[in-house]
C-alpha cells in the first residue's frame, strides 16, 4: 500500500507530536451534501448504497474530495451486524432502521451466530478494500462498528425507542439472556473489527449510541464490560494490535475514566462535556475527539468558526501531559447542515490550530 500523505490522524492517536488538530466529522458522507443525494438516488435506497462496495466508495471520497478533511470513515451502517445475523434489517420512511425479525424471545437469543466477515458481511470487506484504493493514500480510513450493547438495543426494540422499555426489560428480568445476547454480539464485533482492519482499516471506532441511557452501574455491566472486551481483543492480536481504537458513548462524559481503563487509544466526547475538564480528568491517558454541537452546523458561518475556536480553545495549548486532540462534532453532522459550513469549519481547524501546537 501507498505511504500515506496526511497521517496527522494517526500521528495524533500513537502519542506523536503533530503540527497542528486533525481533524474529520461523524457521518461527513450524508444527506448535507447535495451529491450524496445524487448517489443515494441513484442506488434506489440507503441498504442498496450500503451494499454496493463502489457506491460506498464514492459517498466515502465526497467530502475528502469536497473539504480536504484530515481521515475518511468507511460508508456503513452500524446495523449491519444485526442483519447478517438474520434480523431483515429495513429502512422505512420516516421512521429509520426497523428489523423484520427482532428478538422476542430467549429461544431467539440461542438462534444468534456470529457471521462470517468475508460471506454475509462481505460487502462491508469489499468497501473497505476499494475505499483504500481509491484513496490512494491520502488520508487513512476510519473502520468502525456499533457497541454490542447499542446494537443489542436494537435487535430487541426491533428500532429506536425513546424508553428501551423491551431490552431494559430484558436487562432487569433475564440478566443471564441480556447477558447471551451481547456476548454473542460482541464476538461478531471482534471478528468484524478484525476483518475490517485486514481488509485495510487504519483505524477503529466503536459508537456506544445508547449507553448514555444506562444506570452507572448497569454502563458497567452491560456495556462497557463488553468494549472492554473488543479493546483487549483487538490489542491482543498481533495483526491488529498497532490499530488505534476509539471509544465513544453518546451521554458517557460522567463515564471517562472507567472508558479510558479499557486501554483504548481515544475517547469521543459528545457535545454536553466540557472539553478542557475532559482533558483535566483523562487527557494524559487517552486522544480526545470532539466535540463541537452538530447543530453549529446549520447556523451561520461566523457560529461555525467561533465554535470552533472556542473547542479549539478550550482544549488548549498541546503539551508533553497531553495525548492530544482530534476535532470532531459531538454527535454526526445533521441533514440540514450547510455545505459551506464545513468548508468554513475545516478551513477554521486546519488554518488556527496550529498556534495550539507550537512551544
Amino acid at each position: 500500500m501507498k505511504a500515506l500523505e496526511n497521517d496527522l490522524y494517526l500521528r495524533v492517536l500513537r502519542g506523536e507530536k503533530v503540527e497542528r488538530t486533525p481533524i474529520w466529522v461523524m457521518r461527513q458522507a450524508g444527506r448535507y451534501l447535495p451529491e450524496y443525494r445524487a448517489t443515494r438516488a441513484a442506488a434506489g435506497d440507503f441498504l442498496t448504497l450500503c451494499k454496493t462496495p463502489d457506491l460506498a466508495c464514492e459517498v466515502t471520497l465526497q467530502p475528502i474530495d469536497r473539504f480536504g478533511l484530515d481521515a475518511a470513515i468507511l460508508f456503513s451502517d452500524i446495523l449491519t451486524i444485526p442483519d447478517a445475523m438474520g434480523l431483515e434489517l429495513v429502512l422505512e420512511e420516516g421512521v429509520g432502521p426497523v428489523f423484520n425479525k427482532p428478538i422476542r424471545a430467549t429461544a431467539d437469543i440461542d438462534q444468534l451466530a456470529v457471521p462470517d466477515p468475508e460471506d454475509e458481511l462481505g460487502y462491508v470487506m469489499d468497501a473497505v478494500r476499494v475505499i483504500r484504493r481509491e484513496l490512494d493514500g491520502r488520508v487513512p480510513l476510519i473502520g468502525f462498528t456499533g457497541s454490542p450493547w447499542t446494537l443489542a438495543s436494537y435487535m430487541v426494540e426491533g428500532q429506536g425507542s425513546k424508553d428501551f422499555r423491551r431490552i431494559k426489560g430484558l436487562m432487569f428480568e433475564s440478566p443471564d439472556a441480556a447477558h447471551r445476547l451481547l456476548q454473542v454480539v460482541t464476538d461478531a464485533v471482534i471478528v468484524y473489527l478484525k476483518a475490517q482492519v485486514v481488509a485495510g482499516a487504519q483505524s477503529l471506532m466503536v459508537f456506544d449510541t445508547w449507553g448514555g441511557m444506562l444506570s452507572t452501574a448497569n454502563y458497567q455491566r452491560f456495556s462497557l464490560a463488553y468494549m472492554q472486551q473488543i479493546v483487549t481483543a483487538i490489542k491482543q492480536d498481533p495483526i491488529t494490535a498497532n490499530t488505534p481504537i476509539v471509544l465513544f458513548t453518546k451521554g458517557g462524559g460522567q463515564w471517562l475514566e472507567m472508558m479510558a481503563d479499557t486501554g483504548c487509544d481515544g475517547l469521543g466526547l459528545d457535545w454536553t462535556v466540557d472539553i478542557a475538564q475532559a482533558r483535566a480528568r483523562v487527557g494524559d491517558r487517552v486522544v480526545l475527539q470532539g466535540n463541537m454541537d452538530p447543530v453549529v452546523m446549520n447556523t451561520g458561518q461566523a457560529q461555525v468558526e467561533q465554535e470552533a475556536m472556542q473547542v479549539l480553545s478550550g482544549y488548549g495549548k498541546h503539551d508533553a501531559d497531553s495525548k492530544g486532540h482530534i476535532f470532531n462534532l459531538g454527535h454526526g453532522i445533521q441533514p440540514f447542515a450547510k455545505p459551506e459550513n464545513m468548508q468554513t469549519l475545516v478551513q477554521t481547524v486546519q488554518q488556527h490550530s496550529a498556534e495550539f501546537h507550537r512551544e
